[in-house]
């Protein structure tokens, strides 16, 4: 008689946690971690679930999975396999071990490219294997929105599918063969012909095949919930791979996969069409197949809204063709309102990026209000999709819901997120009525509960409405062949927890909500340079540790409101730790698709650390930087003669040299002079590159703007944020205000991109209640939006001049760059500028034991972009701090694009 998995309760007792860790430190080589933040970060993946881990093993290879199972199979401990931890049904959480595949079996093992096949560890992120075969013109087909982040070993558990399905099927149909380890300690080698079956499971099928035959659904593409047991059938070929694709951890971990490559479209196109509405759209859907397209996705105009560009019409569809002969082809079938053809690969990459953070845009209602998943990936046969949207909508508004229906409609999968209210009693009831019913409706409609995402424990609960009572107890049978003791991923898919059951939400306090926004889709997590201008998330991509990510980060301040993993609140060293190597950059609050802000939450949990102890000294130092500018002005240059940890700085770091004259003293007697705009006298432009400040003063006068200052001290409070001193922003921000009172709705130009961004966000953030906040922020104008819209007939001297270089962060993040990109055009500065943080990043760069990271963060695209520029390129580099790292690791100087421009004004 074999042991059974105990009650997770069982193994949190000190001892026994112990204990298992002492076992797995001596039978495994990679990496076991028991600790607080390990078991924190996988608390949750990217669904409504929370399951506490007792702990997490990163393993070597093979063996070190068998160990793991061994060890675990004795004291009776459940085991889940995780990969990127994006799944959406609660699959990738776990109460027992956690084995995180993706820090060590990552690789590539192999690729034929005459049999267009690839041998793959299971924790390889699926761009690293497109990235790999691409040169041989080869592709995996399957390609699901969350490509750059979610791994091989998680498309095969979900039976990932993606937006190329029509043509390519899911990844079950492009998997060849399994190299599977089982709990129970037996190695595999699964593929078709029944091979690698485990004893007793065809038995158990011939036993059962009437069943098999006449339990499942037909004309439906996308059926991925339940066990695919008719892949078991003769006339299937008994194709016992097939059978785990899809299973989610439930019958054995997948340790090594051989995969099928197709061929990459020879010349990809885009044809974008437009329908009166999401039913006319998917009514049309299905009679576009004939034409062989690569991609039919749908959206309607409540989830794009904001988007520019797009043909007349409600919804539409993206619909793919290789070539553009093909597409044009198809728009004269097609029964569209309005159409167009996007043969640009930058103009489709921009289209194709609204549908891939669609999982994040739909969390977030029209007017703010937030949605979830739960019931966000039913699939029906494509010919009933229009009739299905009209159904679900009118249940939708007959339960008092909200979503926005998007996906895969060329296979009839639709994802929605809805606006279930998660946190009281009474909305976690609707959310199960709601179910239950939409559940019955999609049975009503031919349909699969699940056609990407899988059942995990959201929606494997009803799978008897869609299997029947029979079909489903034979799932648990087929479990019990290959895992008797249920220690592999228990209450997910068979005997499932019901859906209402650990919700992530349950007991959050107030104060967490707004980190619990974070749902897990792990834009964060991509690895290596972004692809175009995005900045999230530099520490993740120059550590690969989740924890320095946005996802990460967020789960441990979720932890640390709920209080039960991380119990020392705004006191946790955890949170201190994984925070500390946050720039403070603002990408996530651009690039993360529910605008998750980490650099407000670091603020926030800086300030309320700290209270009442005594800081790091940097803080003093250089978070407390205007104050003593302010007092000592050009005798702080005394402190570069000594050692640099008394200004609390790092010693592979100079000090940066003051200024011997203000900016504003240069301004002199023009301080009461009649203006058109003011010009902002930020700190760093005030006392450490006046240059810019006089730059710019010629440039707009040239341009026939007239400039004054604030006839007083102001400051935008962005050192005292940064580090979290929220009393003295406040404080500052304060007089700022008072200074500006008499002036406010005037614009104001800002030079310096982090003090802009700091105005225009953070000011009436931490003065919500202060009107006059607001209206500081709205008058707020970068110097390129100031010459747009003030100068709009001016002509710029026309250089006609490379140049290279990066948008500020915080231009990127909070104030845009498109007149910035129309400056550089109409003076005939060519190149495209580099995405990213310049890793310095204000005072982060400068503190004790940053500099290895600030580094990385520049060598991810800042420095590679500068070396490969010609010599001669003009280096644009708006921020101080992006100029100060440049000088200092590439011995380029960057200057401001109002240098350049009074520069070349003297030369005319």
């Amino acid at each position: 008689m074999r042991r059974q998995v105990r009650h997770p309760d069982l193994v949190r007792k000190h001892h026994e946690r112990s204990e298992l860790e002492a076992a797995l430190r001596a039978a495994v080589a990679g990496d076991v971690d028991f600790g607080i933040t390990a078991r924190a970060l996988m608390t949750m993946d990217a669904s409504n679930y929370r399951r506490v881990p007792v702990g997490v093993v990163a393993p070597r290879d093979a063996d070190d999975v068998a160990a793991v199972l061994s060890v675990c199979r004795a004291r009776g401990v459940p085991v889940v396999a995780r990969g990127g931890g994006t799944s959406i049904a609660g699959q990738a959480t776990g109460t027992g071990v956690v084995l995180d595949l993706t820090r060590h079996l990552r690789s590539v093992v192999s690729v034929d490219r005459e049999a267009r096949t690839a041998v793959v560890q299971p924790g390889l992120v699926l761009d690293r294997l497109r990235d790999a075969v691409r040169p041989y013109g080869l592709t995996f087909g399957p390609d699901p929105s969350t490509h750059s982040r979610c791994t091989l070993g998680g498309m095969i558990g979900n039976n990932a599918c993606g937006a190329h399905s029509v043509a390519w099927g899911t990844t079950a149909d492009n998997v060849l063969s399994l190299d599977v380890r089982t709990y129970g300690g037996e190695a595999l080698l699964l593929g078709r012909d029944w091979q690698g079956a485990p004893a007793g499971l065809r038995e158990l099928i011939d036993r059962n095949l009437a069943l098999v035959r006449t339990g499942y659904p037909a004309g439906l593409p996308r059926r991925i919930s339940g066990y695919a047991l008719d892949a078991l059938l003769p006339e299937r070929g008994g194709d016992v791979a097939r059978l785990l694709c899809g299973s989610e951890g439930t019958l054995g971990v997948v340790t090594e996969a051989t995969v099928r490559l197709v061929p990459l479209p020879a010349s990809p196109v885009l044809a974008v069409l437009g329908y009166a509405d999401e039913s006319a759209a998917a009514d049309a859907a299905a009679g576009l197949l004939p034409y062989r397209p690569l991609t039919v996705e749908g959206m309607a105009a409540d989830l794009v809204r904001g988007v520019s560009g797009l043909p007349r019409g409600g919804a539409w569809l993206f619909v793919e063709t290789d070539g553009e002969a093909a597409a044009r082809e198809l728009v004269r079938a097609a029964d569209a309102l309005d159409a167009s053809v996007v043969v640009d690969a930058a103009d489709q990459r921009a289209l194709w990026r609204i549908r891939e953070d669609a999982a994040g845009t739909a969390t977030r209602m029209p007017g703010g209000a937030e949605a979830w998943p739960g019931w966000e990936d039913c699939a029906v046969p494509p010919a009933r999709l229009g009739a299905y949207l009209r159904e679900f909508r009118a249940l939708l508004a007959e339960h008092g819901l909200r979503g926005t229906p998007y996906g895969h409609f060329g296979d009839g999968c639709i994802h929605v997120r809805i606006d279930f209210d998660l946190y009281s009693g009474a909305g976690v009831g609707r959310f199960r009525e709601f179910s239950e019913a939409v559940a019955d409706l999609v049975v009503a409609h031919g349909g699969s509960l699940s056609g990407e995402h899988g059942d995990g424990q959201a929606r494997a609960e009803l799978l008897p409405k869609m299997y029947g009572s029979e079909l489903v107890s034979l799932f648990g049978q087929v479990k019990d062949v290959w895992d008797p003791d249920g220690g592999l991923n228990p209450g997910m898919l068979v005997r499932p927890l019901p859906l209402d059951e650990g919700l992530r939400f349950k007991a959050l306090p107030v104060l967490g909500r707004e980190v619990a926004r974070c749902v897990g889709v792990a834009k964060c997590r991509v690895e290596g340079p972004t692809s175009g201008p995005g900045v999230m998330c530099p520490s993740y991509r120059a550590t690969g540790e989740e924890q320095h990510s946005t996802r990460g980060r967020a789960r441990l301040l979720h932890e640390m409101a709920l209080g039960e993993v991380i119990t020392d609140g705004w006191r946790s060293e955890e949170v201190k730790e994984a925070l500390d190597l946050c720039l403070s950059c603002k990408g996530c609050r651009s690039d993360c698709p529910v605008g998750v802000d980490m650099a407000s939450y670091k603020a926030q949990f800086l300030d309320r650390h700290y209270a009442g102890r005594r800081r790091p000294w940097s803080h003093v130092t250089m978070g407390r930087l205007p104050e003593w500018l302010r007092l000592f002005g050009p005798a702080l240059n005394l402190a570069r003669l000594f050692p640099s940890r008394f200004a609390g700085v790092a010693p592979e770091r100079d000090l940066p040299r003051v200024a011997s004259r203000t900016f504003v003293s240069w301004f002199g007697t023009r301080l009461e002079t009649a203006s058109d705009v003011w010009l902002w006298p930020d700190t760093f432009t005030n006392h450490l590159a006046p240059r810019v400040g006089r730059s710019a003063v010629r440039v707009l006068e040239a341009a026939g703007v007239r400039v004054g200052l604030p006839p007083g001290r102001v400051c935008c409070g962005l050192t005292y944020v940064s580090t979290g001193q929220l009393d003295r922003a406040r404080e500052a921000m304060g007089r700022t205000l008072d200074v500006m009172e008499p002036r406010l709705g005037h614009p104001v130009v800002v030079l310096e991109p982090s003090c802009a961004a700091t105005l225009r966000t953070d000011l009436p953030e931490l003065l919500p209640d202060d009107p006059r906040a607001r209206e500081l922020a709205s008058s707020v104008r970068t110097f390129a939006e100031a010459l747009e819209e003030f100068a709009p007939a001016w002509e710029p001297p026309r250089l006609d001049h490379p140049v290279a270089g990066q948008t500020h962060c915080h231009q990127h993040a909070v104030l845009g760059d498109g007149p910035d990109r129309r400056l550089r055009e109409r003076m005939g500065l060519v190149g495209e500028l580099s995405g990213g943080c310049c890793g310095l990043a204000g005072n982060f760069g400068f503190e004790p034991g940053h500099y290895e990271v600030s580094v990385a963060c520049a060598e991810d695209q800042l420095l590679p972009a500068i070396r490969a520029a010609d010599d001669n390129a003009l280096i644009l580099a708006d921020g101080f701090s992006c100029r100060t790292q440049l000088d200092s690791l590439a011995g380029r100087q960057g200057r401001h694009m109002a240098e350049v421009l009074a520069e070349a004004m003297r030369e005319q």
